[in-house]
């Protein structure tokens, strides 16, 4: 009996266009132990480019050193609650050289009864 395989190789890409940002950041950035720019590098530029805006936070992880994080993001969720999903869900996608941008969002739902 011939038996024939069939094999077939597909790609999906999806793409996201946005006007450039200053800094060339999103809401995270993923700082590899060894990528390119250390958590110094990226403090001088998020300061030069956007003060205040941002936070470094070093992180004891394997792979990842630091994570510069948009400080409006910590006024919807605590610090260590955010860090813990970045931290997941980063580091199946980042290694020891990767600097990853991550968009963030997040929506709170606010329900309130009064007494009329």
């Amino acid at each position: 009996m011939n038996r024939r395989s069939e094999y077939s190789k597909r790609a999906e890409m999806n793409m996201r266009f946005s006007d450039f940002e200053m800094p060339p950041m999103q809401d995270v950035l993923i700082v590899g132990r060894r990528a390119p720019i250390g958590p110094e590098a990226a403090r001088r530029m998020v300061d030069i480019l956007s003060p205040e805006q941002y936070i470094i936070e070093k992180i004891d992880h394997p792979i990842i050193e630091a994570l510069v994080i948009r400080r409006t993001l910590l006024k919807m969720l605590p610090k260590e609650k955010l860090i813990s999903i970045i931290l997941e869900e980063g580091s199946t996608l980042a290694d020891e050289q990767a600097i990853i941008k991550a968009q963030v969002n997040i929506v709170l739902k606010v329900s309130r009864s009064l007494e009329l």
